[in-house]
């Protein structure tokens, strides 16, 4: 008894410094969710949240996540609401508005509400994890989201690096179209109709393969006849920018029992296992939302657009973004359109274009959730039938000895007859959706007889080898996906494993072949041969041509590639879709065929003169100058400060293992800043075992033990053993406290 009074009067002296004073509702929830709510930190500094209900451990995990990294949350949730200009000022008012002409937050307070009570009560558990960290934290000073609402994470509804899909569409165009509206003197109407054309044309955006496509995921599932336990296998292992996400544990005693990588934010484990079951997810480029060009004119002042024989209504919607400027706040207000395909985003060639997505989901949030509790393939498969998760491919292994590949999960049914890669006619109704695919529809393999399978943001047409679904059972929008030289690794790897364990499936993870010189080198350092060559040219080709394409700390070679290779692929114009920005091969051998011989040497000789300018000679090993260096928010990578030597390569040119280095202003090495982040192995059997590392260390706290403390093994691929059973827990406990309490 005295110690929920204490509780209670812990609660009650924050109450007056939280920003927004809570209700009498909101003390008494708090109050028993901080009762029922432990919080274990192991000796890595993992919290492990204990819950009565799911509802104390989604509270007692925005808590810890909070403690971990408030600042990112609230960073998330303002671009996710489409109000980062309140925080970072008007640069950010197109970004805002194109996240707002997507997202309506008016449905998303709709959707709190017809919630079903059980997940309202996850909903607000999570808002009450929060604002609690807030009211407990003075100190802590949110910029714009003083008091957070629990409708709030239904306007983020996927865990995905780039969860919001626009098929092409950016904030340019949203800012080329309705940007003259804070400098037209005439009504809305008027200006975003009589501008003239060529002010409102936007070239269809270009698709860098560095920035777009290739910081994906790796994802590789291994059944039972290839493991040497006999038990099923999953590797997960997502490219995204560092400290992303964290590592947690949520366990309640209503079923839940989920360790992973959490999104900052958010209450689900978005990459990770239960006992059962365990999911991967890569971001897929099936196509899941389409442009229309809509026809519009003006009668009587009000605006029509095309569809079959009729004249439809365009609808409009105002939108007021809020922005900072010189220390205050101001407000631009935006008169904006939408048709029945969705909200008008811009204007090409005369159209006006209106964009149809599914972005923002109900039952997206509730299957994110669900698949967390799942306990078989049948429970698995239930939580993807509601057919709402816009950005994943899922890559799946459980304790029965299952695996199993889904390409995407939400899949509009469209007419094959047209190209919706690019804009389509809005005016006709064939190009209309036409519903949406069932879940057996989609791209699948489900248990197949090689015994594996890989994705790598790649065709999903390679995912078992050569038992891989076929690419002429489905329609082209299903899965436009390329080939990369990742893709290649996998599949060149997994092919030939016998029985492997977790520690080498580790090992094949951290493979760090760079398969797309196997396609760039040949018939160059044939040709050079009988070339006349500078020596210094000859020697460094020497050096590529002895190489085995595999980076390594102390290799020349390596660094000569990576280096020249980047400015060997710029040769190549990007891609004007999304989609064709997925064929890296196809670039791969647009390098190899389409950059002359002589243009090659030039970019070569150029990189050893930039190797002598910034170092003082060209013959640079590798790890020389390919570094990880974490260093705390806001500061900058500093040459003279400590560093380690990283043996791995950027995924662009193949990697399994994704570090994305480059210089920086104040820097002649380069260092990581994406790429490899939480990253786990886990076999499923009588008694689940599983090993992790994520970036650097958990804490994001430069003065924190736990700020590097897995760097080594994060460089190394050595990865640590995680405590799953509460046995374990407690024998490796560090710290253990209600939320609230002091640490």
């Amino acid at each position: 008894m005295k110690k929920n009074i204490f509780l209670l009067l812990l609660l009650c002296t924050s109450v007056a410094s939280f920003a927004q004073k809570p209700t009498s509702a909101e003390l008494s929830r708090w109050n028993q969710h901080a009762k029922q709510t432990t919080i274990i930190r192991d000796e890595w500094d993992i919290p492990h949240i204990y819950g009565k209900t799911d509802a104390d451990a989604v509270f007692g995990l925005m808590y810890a996540q909070c403690e971990e990294n408030f600042p990112q949350i609230e960073k998330n949730f303002l671009e996710m609401l489409g109000r980062r200009a309140e925080m970072e000022g008007p640069k950010m008012i197109y970004q805002d508005l194109m996240m707002q002409l997507i997202q309506d937050s008016a449905e998303a307070v709709k959707d709190f509400e017809r919630s079903p009570v059980w997940f309202k009560q996850l909903l607000i558990a999570h808002a009450d994890g929060i604002n609690y960290y807030l009211s407990k934290h003075p100190e802590v000073k949110p910029v714009v989201l003083k008091k957070f609402k629990p409708w709030y994470h239904l306007m983020w509804t996927d865990g995905s690096v780039s969860p919001t899909k626009s098929a092409g569409i950016t904030e340019k165009h949203v800012e080329a179209f309705y940007g003259q509206q804070l400098y037209a003197k005439q009504n809305a109407v008027s200006a975003n109709f009589n501008m003239p054309i060529q002010q409102l044309v936007l070239e269809q955006p270009n698709y860098d393969m560095e920035d777009k496509t290739l910081k994906g995921s790796n994802g590789f599932a291994v059944a039972p006849k290839h493991s040497r336990s006999g038990n099923a296998m999953l590797y997960i292992n997502p490219h995204v920018p560092f400290y992303f996400r964290s590592e947690m544990h949520m366990v309640s005693e209503q079923g839940l029992n989920a360790y992973g990588a959490v999104t900052w934010g958010q209450f689900f484990i978005y990459q990770g296992f239960n006992e059962n079951c365990g999911w991967m997810h890569t971001s897929g480029y099936a196509d899941v939302a389409d442009v229309y060009e809509e026809q519009t004119e003006k009668i009587n002042n009000e605006l029509f657009y095309a569809f079959e024989n009729e004249k439809k209504k365009v609808g409009q919607r105002n939108i007021n973004i809020q922005y900072t400027d010189n220390g205050s706040l101001k407000t631009s207000s935006f008169d904006t359109y939408f048709t029945h395909h969705g909200p008008v985003m811009g204007m090409q060639k005369g159209k006006w274009l209106s964009l149809q997505e599914n972005n923002r989901s109900l039952d997206a949030l509730i299957e994110c959730w669900t698949r967390t509790k799942s306990k078989n393939l049948a429970d698995y498969t239930k939580a993807m039938g509601l057919l709402s998760n816009n950005s994943n491919n899922t890559v799946y292994a459980d304790a029965a000895g299952n695996i199993a590949y889904w390409h995407g999960n939400f899949m509009p049914k469209r007419n094959p007859n047209f190209d919706y890669s690019m804009p389509v006619d809005g005016s006709i109704k064939a190009t209309d959706w036409q519903g949406i695919h069932a879940l057996n529809e989609i791209v699948q393999s489900i248990n197949p007889v090689n015994g594996w399978l890989q994705n790598c943001n790649a065709t999903p047409f390679t995912v078992a080898g050569n038992q891989s679904p076929k690419a002429t059972n489905y329609p082209a929008y299903m899965a436009p996906d390329g080939e990369n030289g990742r893709g290649i690794t996998a599949v060149a790897l997994l092919s030939n494993i016998d029985k492997i364990n977790l520690d080498e499936l580790i090992a094949l993870g951290y493979n760090k072949k760079l398969s797309a010189f196997d396609i760039l080198l040949p018939r160059f350092i044939q040709t050079a041969k009988s070339a006349t060559l500078a020596p210094r040219t000859k020697k460094a080709i020497d050096y590529l041509a002895n190489w085995d394409h595999v980076a390594d700390t102390n290799s020349i070679a390596t660094s000569i590639a990576i280096e020249w290779a980047t400015k060997w692929g710029a040769e190549i114009p990007p891609a004007n879709t999304e989609e064709a920005a997925t064929q890296i091969l196809l670039k791969y051998n647009r390098m190899d065929q389409e950059v002359a011989f002589e243009t090659k040497i030039k970019l070569l000789e150029a990189t050893l003169d930039q190797f002598e300018k910034w170092y003082g000679g060209w013959e640079i090993k590798w790890g020389a100058i390919n570094r990880y260096q974490r260093v705390a928010p806001g500061a900058n990578f500093d040459d003279n400060q400590p560093s380690l030597a990283v043996n791995q390569g950027s995924s662009r040119w193949g990697a399994l293992p994704s570090f994305e280095s480059r210089r920086y202003a104040n820097t002649t090495k380069r260092y990581g800043y994406t790429g490899n982040s939480f990253v786990a192995a886990v076999e499923f059997g009588k008694r689940l075992k599983a090993k992790t590392i994520v970036t650097g260390g958990q804490s994001r706290f430069a003065e924190s033990d736990h700020f590097t403390d897995q760097a080594n093994g994060f460089v190394y691929g050595q990865f640590k053993t995680i405590h799953y059973y509460k046995e374990d827990v407690l024998a490796n406990k560090k710290q253990a406290y209600h939320p609230g309490l002091a640490r």
